[in-house]
């Protein structure tokens, strides 16, 4: 019985092992992964923040723009732009997004409004679809390592049911970076776009910088042109954001299963050191039995006593 014992414990910890190398490679992936997805989101950011600076100039110079992305409407339907991942094993990542999303959806069905779903990543498309809610557009292998051609078609997309007014606001809920240790689930709105007026006013622009360019065909035709950009920029911003938690998710994740896996080997290899020395106690109170039984010497049972005398003394050593 306890021999069986030693094997079936052998056999665990040889499987924990196992899955201990898997955890820890996916460990190292991950780290090695959030650092090259901080370094593009420091590189996207110059051009997210120059076409900013151009548009609030051209707010502040008094740039008229009626452009649809601008419009403001009662809202009846809502969509909601959800950035998920496509893989698991990144702890609370997929689920914190996904019951953000749902809460608030449910908050607008409530006050009657509709709602149309526009999912990125399978995490997302999978939750929502197997609760039977309406999903209008999925995208997939985009998030890992998300390009901006990628934000660029998703935002055309947007722009093109929200410019026909199939919905009236769009919701943007991702995970948010601030550091490897901590992600926030965000929820933006997305759109209509905050209104030229209050661009001025809230931006860094000024009329005098304005000034010193010359626009064509017009100061208002210009921004008009820019801002169908500057809701990609947003969107592959979001999209870099999302994709450096992902990968710390994932990295911490893996990082405790590692740590749960070498804790759960030291209480197994006692077990089975523990499993060992009642073994051997057994054989040792079996030999010394049927020496008695068969007569033999005390010599030769002495002996068989004193080599299962110092493997118990091993497997104790062992444990210890």
């Amino acid at each position: 019985m306890a021999g069986g014992q030693e094997k079936a414990l052998r056999r665990r910890i040889n499987s924990v092992q196992s899955t201990k190398k898997i955890t820890r490679a996916m460990e190292l992936i991950a780290t090695t992964r959030v650092a090259r997805a901080q370094v593009r989101a420091r590189e996207a950011r110059p051009y997210a923040e120059k076409i900013t600076s151009v548009i609030e100039d051209l707010a502040a110079s008094g740039a008229a723009a009626s452009h649809p992305l601008l419009a403001t409407r009662e809202v009846e339907r809502v969509a909601f732009v959800i950035i998920t991942s496509d893989r698991g094993l990144a702890g609370a990542y997929n689920s914190g997004v996904i019951r953000a999303a749902e809460r608030e959806l449910m908050a607008r069905r409530l006050e009657g409004q509709d709602y149309s779903l526009i999912l990125i990543g399978k995490k997302a498309r999978d939750y929502f679809s197997f609760r039977h809610y309406r999903i209008d557009e999925s995208y997939e292998a985009m998030t890992d390592r998300p390009t901006y051609e990628d934000a660029r078609r998703v935002a055309e997309t947007v722009i093109e049911r929200f410019e026909a007014a199939e919905f009236d606001e769009v919701l943007l809920v991702y995970q948010e970076f601030v550091s490897m240790g901590t992600q926030r689930v965000a929820m933006r709105r997305f759109l209509p776009l905050v209104s030229v007026e209050t661009m001025a006013a809230a931006g860094s622009g000024s009329a005098q910088a304005a000034a010193l360019y010359e626009f064509e065909p017009s100061p208002g035709d210009v921004l008009s042109a820019l801002l169908p950009r500057y809701v990609e920029s947003r969107l592959f911003s979001a999209l870099l954001d999302a994709s450096a938690s992902e990968h710390a998710s994932r990295q911490r994740a893996m990082k405790a299963a590692t740590d749960n896996a070498e804790e759960l080997i030291t209480k197994l290899s006692r077990a089975m050191n523990r499993a060992r020395q009642d073994a051997i106690t057994t054989e040792i109170m079996e030999i010394v039995g049927g020496a008695e039984a068969l007569g033999s010497s005390g010599d030769e049972v002495e002996h068989d006593v004193h080599d299962f005398e110092t493997a118990y003394a091993e497997a104790t050593q062992e444990q210890s």
